[in-house]
């Protein structure tokens, strides 16, 4: 497994090469320094999993930086490692599909785990909130991120509805209503069709006028 570090300070990269150095499956461990240097390298190795400062001075900042990476290198999984607990950057983090949270006052064992998860392709975030407040904020900004029109074509796609269908009971070409459900399927990081009709439905987006 690859893995790149991105942090500004030299004595956390360094210290956590060190805890990755235990890790036997790790095989590569790449540093980058600055959000531009991270975006080259990502592009150059292809890591497996990023660990992501946020708080990088000059240039890109980490949500940037991580905006561009999965646009360029959408395989690899992304995990905030920071000293931010407060739950702005814990929503934008959600909003942004970050794979995972991690605070930098963490247990090294922690490292590990979320490494692990994310490579399954699950969400790892260790913040203050409670599993609880983690999943509302989840929902809350899955539904933020879609626009009015999005949560209107969901809705005809939750009741079954076809691509014309949709476009004739809302007025747009069939083109707009398939880029719709793309942007949405993105937004959603969703894979597939049938997925984006089983989160309108769990969602109660059935019952939305």
């Amino acid at each position: 497994m690859k893995i790149l570090i991105v942090d500004d300070h030299l004595l956390i990269r360094k210290g956590v090469r060190l805890l990755l150095e235990r890790i036997p499956y790790i095989t590569e461990v790449y540093e980058a320094d600055s959000g531009t240097a991270a975006m080259m390298l990502a592009q150059k190795y292809m890591p497996d999993v990023i660990l992501l400062d946020l708080s990088m001075p000059g240039g890109l900042d980490g949500f940037t930086t991580a905006r561009n990476i999965q646009a360029t290198v959408p395989s690899t999984k992304i995990i905030v490692l920071t000293m931010h607990d407060e739950e702005a950057y814990i929503k934008k983090a959600l909003q942004h599909n970050i794979a995972g949270y991690l605070l930098k006052n963490s247990e090294g064992n922690e490292l590990a785990d979320a490494i692990e998860t994310v490579s399954r392709g699950e969400r790892y975030y260790r913040t203050p909130l409670s599993a609880e407040q983690l999943e509302k904020l989840k929902g809350n900004n899955e539904h933020s991120v879609l626009t009015p029109r999005e949560r209107e074509v969901l809705r005809l796609v939750a009741l079954g509805y076809s691509n014309i269908q949709i476009g004739e009971q809302l007025f747009i070409s069939t083109k707009t209503v398939e880029r719709h459900k793309f942007n949405m399927m993105n937004k959603l990081a969703l894979k597939e069709s049938y997925e984006l009709i089983q989160y309108g439905i769990k969602n109660d987006y059935l019952s939305l006028n």
